[in-house]
């Protein structure tokens, strides 16, 4: 068993390894759902119940399964718990679910859910993988609402569906459109790397 610290699990998880600011994974929904904050914030949170679910069950088994078919294995369960938040979605949160559309299936194949499986989940108590889905989910979905809410803001003069500046505004449409992802999501970087380095910098 890993002696990873509650603490460093926690860390990890949300800000010192974040899945989109430092790994840079998981771009397929955090650059194409992300027109508005509350996209990015539904996102974020099937994407956390998904990596909760899938570390819980991963743990549990992780000493039955064969180590030759352990990915394979990791694939089926994350696939199982894609399907049941992908049927609750649209049971429950259906304007949310068409809007998202094709990407919540895909999370099957977003790596930092597959990733923390074989890294953490694979390796840790399930009591620690817990906290290592929430947190890493949670670092995504911060990251994923953080885009959104910038794109919305500077494509539409909005934020979660509510007019910030008033009919005269003249927003920025390319923020919307996928160019805009990338331009939001490098500024974002840049202003995460220089939190990063004075976070250090004031340890040191």
């Amino acid at each position: 068993m890993s002696t990873t610290s509650l603490k460093e699990v926690i860390v990890n998880g949300f800000w010192k390894n974040n899945g989109v600011f430092v790994q840079m994974l998981g771009m397929c929904p955090t650059l194409g759902v992300t027109t508005s904050a509350e996209n990015g914030f539904g996102m974020g949170m099937a994407t956390t119940a998904v990596l909760i679910g899938s570390n819980v069950v991963v743990s549990l088994v992780r000493k039955v399964i064969p180590n030759d078919i352990r990915i394979p294995s990791f694939i089926i369960i994350i696939a199982s718990f894609v399907t049941i938040i992908d049927l609750s979605m649209n049971a429950f949160w259906h304007d949310l679910h068409k809007v998202l559309g094709l990407f919540i299936p895909l999370i099957v194949v977003n790596c930092i859910i597959l990733g923390r499986a074989e890294a953490f989940a694979s390796k840790n108590s399930v009591f620690h993988s817990i906290l290592d889905g929430i947190f890493t989910g949670l670092g995504f979905t911060l990251a994923l609402v953080l885009l959104g809410g910038v794109r919305e803001i500077l494509g539409s003069g909005q934020l979660m569906g509510q007019d910030l500046f008033g009919a005269n505004f003249q927003p920025a449409l390319g923020f919307i459109l996928p160019p805009g992802a990338f331009i939001a999501l490098g500024f974002l970087l840049m202003l995460y790397k220089w939190l990063d380095q004075r976070g250090q910098s004031s340890k040191a």
